[in-house]
């Protein structure tokens, strides 16, 4: 009997996915916590392009500056308002 846990069952070729199973989006900038992708990229991900997919992955680090933290608390909260 083989060893399956050897064989890999199933590869792919072009860019994975970003996805960081963190699936909040951002209210206001509309990209996602997690993988900082818009609603409209994760839809049409699994058909896009590998050229497109890495043009968007290209850009996420970027994005990922745009989500800081809040420091302070409710006080922060109400300043942002």
């Amino acid at each position: 009997m083989k060893d399956t846990a050897q064989i890999p069952l199933w590869t792919r070729e072009e860019t994975d996915s970003p996805c960081v199973n963190i699936c909040v989006m951002h209210p206001k900038l509309g990209i996602c916590a997690g993988c900082y992708r818009t609603l409209d990229e994760i839809a049409v991900w699994s058909a896009m392009p590998a050229d497109d997919r890495a043009a968007v992955k290209a850009q996420l680090s970027e994005r990922a500056s745009l989500l800081k933290k809040r420091r302070g608390g409710r006080s922060a909260r109400l300043r942002e308002a």
